[in-house]
């Protein structure tokens, strides 16, 4: 929302992190002179370079796409290995030895149970009735 003291660098700051998550913003400007809302349209769509979609009223619409997301890389440079370390602890069985401390690779479908074994993911169960 725009507000009387126009277009400040904080309403900007805001219409550009709403950009950059939706894509797709309303802003509505709060005054009745319709060539200022035509002028602060132009300088929004300027200033954050988004496309200018609608415009009625006070209600002013804008769209830039969302940037995609940069993937990790692995240490071997492969992307989305999905290989993680985990710290497994396993106390004495006496109770005052010090825990064992083990640490395992688990990859992308493995999954480490509440006794510390390893175990692959189960596969997802689909529904009989959406099959057909």
């Amino acid at each position: 929302m725009i507000g009387g003291d126009g277009l400040t660098p904080a309403v900007l700051k805001e219409a550009d992190a709403a950009l950059k998550a939706h894509g797709l913003i309303k802003v509505r400007v709060l005054g009745d002179d319709r060539a200022v809302r035509e002028d602060i349209y132009a300088q929004l769509c300027d200033k954050l370079s988004a496309a200018p979609i609608q415009h009625i009223g006070k209600l002013l619409v804008l769209w830039r796409p969302i940037p995609e997301k940069q993937a990790s890389e692995d240490k071997d440079g492969r992307k989305g290995s999905g290989v993680r370390e985990i710290k497994l602890f396993k106390f004495s069985k006496n109770g005052s030895g010090r825990p064992e401390i083990k640490k395992v690779q688990v990859k992308g479908n493995e999954r480490v149970t509440a006794g510390g074994l390893i175990k692959r993911a189960k596969k997802r169960v689909t529904s009989t009735k959406k099959s057909g």
